[in-house]
């Protein structure tokens, strides 16, 4: 019950102390680790832009089919003796690329192509490892900000279905009497298209991890609709000519019709349909592949310039800035694109393509995030 109090009693006098109210508790608590598992996909980043590289110098090397089994475990472990490494190289001779290709090829020369095959394996170890170790830390001390335990998982589960990927592309060329010497192409643009499409989430998951949850939300009000859009239409423009390049790769079409800007003397490349079923064409056929990734980039530039002279119109500086940066990384790949072509596509010059590639598809994204989530700039250019 309560009772009166005294005409001059002091306020808080003869009163339990009650709390105070803290703020920020409940943002705090969705914000979990932020920071740190933003440095943590960044290392995974890394990693998984290095392992495009070195998948990619494994097929410029013709190296991808020097290990013919697939051990996830004890695969791990290289040839210790010069029994174990003949034992690998002899199942290796039985393969068509050796029998049709290779027949004659030194231990020497074959440690070369197996070493860049058991690294690029070994990276993809490495890399399940770090997503493990890292996702294992922070949902033990329940660090997860609310809502990102299912992306973070997705990460890992897309990792290792990129595994099993890997062994069903190389499967195709481990062959004995079926006239295979590569991988078939459109696995090894499955492959390839995988690798952007984890190296996509994670870029996306750092740029969301970068900012608070708070500020998010009070952006996203000023979103630009239609530059965004445009945005997303280029994202996917250069995923398809991304797979475009792993088909050209795949049957070494790079290294085959090297002038430009026609195709032997002509726009068309000779016999462009001359393989049966015409389906085979899209994939197998050198000029045709070449040809269709050629018109793509074309098409892909003249997109992209129109995106960029709409990202220019945006009245946020970050937004305008990352659009500039997407075009000019895209005029660059371009022109690499063509001198990959006039030399033949020699390995530094191929990886440096693909290298760009990775550097467009993360600019890309980031122009996309900010025309999504854009920073908010003050009267003075500072951001709010």
């Amino acid at each position: 019950m309560a009772t009166n109090r005294k005409l001059f009693e002091e306020v808080g006098e003869g009163q339990s102390t009650r709390p105070v109210a803290t703020k920020g508790v409940i943002d705090a608590g969705k914000r979990g680790a932020r920071g740190a598992i933003r440095v943590w996909l960044m290392i995974l980043f890394a990693l998984v832009f290095l392992m495009i590289l070195v998948g990619g110098a494994t097929r410029l090397t013709d190296s991808g089919l020097s290990i013919t089994e697939w051990r996830p475990v004890t695969g791990a472990l290289p040839p210790l003796s010069a029994a174990e490494w003949q034992s690998e190289f002899e199942k290796y001779q039985q393969i068509d690329e050796y029998q049709l290709q290779n027949k004659g090829m030194s231990m020497a020369e074959f440690k070369v192509i197996y070493w860049w095959e058991w690294g690029h394996r070994q990276l993809g170890r490495v890399i399940g490892l770090v997503w493990f170790l890292g996702f294992a830390w922070f949902a033990l001390r329940r660090q997860i900000p609310t809502g990102w335990t299912p992306r973070l998982l997705l990460l890992g589960g897309l990792g290792g279905l990129q595994g099993a990927i890997g062994w069903w592309m190389v499967a195709s060329g481990v062959t004995t009497g079926e006239g295979m010497l590569d991988v078939a192409s459109y696995r090894l643009a499955t492959h390839l298209g995988l690798a952007f499409v984890i190296l996509g989430f994670i870029t996306w998951y750092a740029l969301l991890l970068g900012r608070s949850e708070r500020d998010l939300l009070q952006v996203r009000r000023a979103r630009e609709a239609g530059l965004s859009k445009r945005a997303t239409g280029l994202m996917h423009f250069t995923f398809l000519q991304i797979l475009l390049g792993a088909l050209v790769a795949g049957i070494d079409a790079g290294r085959t019709y090297n002038d430009w800007p026609l195709m032997a003397g002509s726009f068309l490349p000779p016999f462009p349909f001359e393989l049966e079923p015409v389906w085979r064409n899209f994939f197998e056929n050198a000029g045709l592949v070449q040809f269709i990734h050629r018109i793509t980039a074309y098409l892909l530039f003249a997109y992209g310039a129109f995106v960029w002279v709409q990202g220019r119109k945006s009245t946020h500086p970050a937004t305008r800035f990352a659009f500039n940066a997407v075009m000019a990384v895209l005029t660059l790949q371009v022109v690499w694109g063509v001198l990959t072509v006039l030399y033949a596509a020699p390995v530094q010059i191929a990886l440096v393509h693909q290298g760009l590639a990775v550097i467009l598809w993360v600019l890309i994204l980031r122009a996309r995030h900010l025309a999504m989530y854009p920073q908010i700039a003050s009267l003075r250019g500072t951001t709010a």
